[in-house]
């Protein structure tokens, strides 16, 4: 095996390289750290700045969130809307992935089409928010698995990927008696976990970050979630978050650390968390699913 020689040059180019994606690196990294790091920090030291380590440590802000009012039951809805809009999503838009490959289908080629047109055009906002009023999802908890339930760009994915499956094993199937819905959740799913599993990726982020929903079509502050509260507290006057968290029962000198930009901080920590502690363990499926769903093989 003939070793190449590396050249000052080579050695150059990759010091240069490898300085450019540690700043990338740092670039995308570093403001959410700074919104961690300002979460523990205490009302004073976020006032002088913090910009590398919490200064004067303190978990004040998320013991205040815990007195949050409706902060719990947002947190439970979102973890609802969640769980249950991306199972349905994930099963729906399988299973619709499923029929269009299947020939005998009637019209399969326009419904394809017509769901991939969906990607192109909207109908816009206001004829959305009539069609969802009009239909009783207001003040609606279906209001947030419903309407996500089909996803075209999930079916153009899962689509692709069960194209690449052999037709003899879907034929070997229908020769011992199975049905469609045989053949799709004990073959087809099976068969197709690593693209099932990147759109599972993309249907809970989608839904646990989502609050435009609860913005325009829910008023019952028992169904709001926790976006939407993160948001309100975002919106709300400085001053007077401040003073609200002041009237619980911290004590008198933690009512003098709280500050509306550390609380801001906290609870975008508590809404960011969970997607940071799942995602590493699917981002292996992501990116295969990405890859297999994308190319027909």
């Amino acid at each position: 095996m003939i070793k190449r020689k590396v050249s000052a040059k080579d050695h150059l180019l990759s010091g240069v390289n490898l300085f450019i994606l540690i700043l990338f690196t740092f670039i995308c990294f570093y403001p959410l750290y700074f919104i961690f790091i300002n979460a523990f920090s205490s009302g004073d030291a976020i006032t002088r700045g913090v910009y590398f380590i919490p200064q004067e440590f303190t978990t004040i802000y998320f013991r205040s969130l815990l007195l949050y009012p409706n902060l719990l039951n947002a947190i439970f809805i979102s973890t609802m809307r969640t769980v249950i809009g991306t199972t349905l999503s994930v099963l729906a838009s399988t299973f619709v992935a499923y029929m269009v490959t299947r020939k005998d289908l009637p019209f399969r080629k326009g419904i394809y089409h017509y769901i991939v047109f969906t990607m192109y055009l909207s109908a816009g906002l206001i004829p959305w928010y009539i069609l969802m009023k009009s239909i009783g999802l207001k003040n609606n908890f279906l209001l947030y698995v419903l309407p996500g339930m089909i996803s075209a760009w999930n079916i153009v994915l899962v689509k692709t990927y069960i194209e690449s499956i052999p037709p003899s094993l879907e034929e070997s199937a229908e020769i011992d008696g199975a049905g469609i819905i045989t053949i799709f959740f004990k073959l087809i799913i099976p068969l197709s976990i690593p693209v099932i599993a990147c759109i599972t990726v993309f249907g809970a982020v989608g839904q646990w970050n989502s609050w435009t929903d609860n913005f325009y079509l829910v008023s019952n502050p028992k169904l709001d979630t926790l976006q939407y509260l993160l948001y309100k507290c975002m919106q709300s006057h400085m001053t007077n978050v401040q003073n609200s968290f002041q009237q619980q029962d911290l004590g008198a000198s933690a009512k003098n650390q709280i500050t509306a930009t550390g609380l801001q901080d906290a609870m975008t920590v508590v809404t960011v968390l969970p997607i940071l502690v799942v995602y590493p363990f699917m981002q292996r499926y992501f990116v295969k699913g990405i890859m297999l769903g994308a190319v027909k093989g």
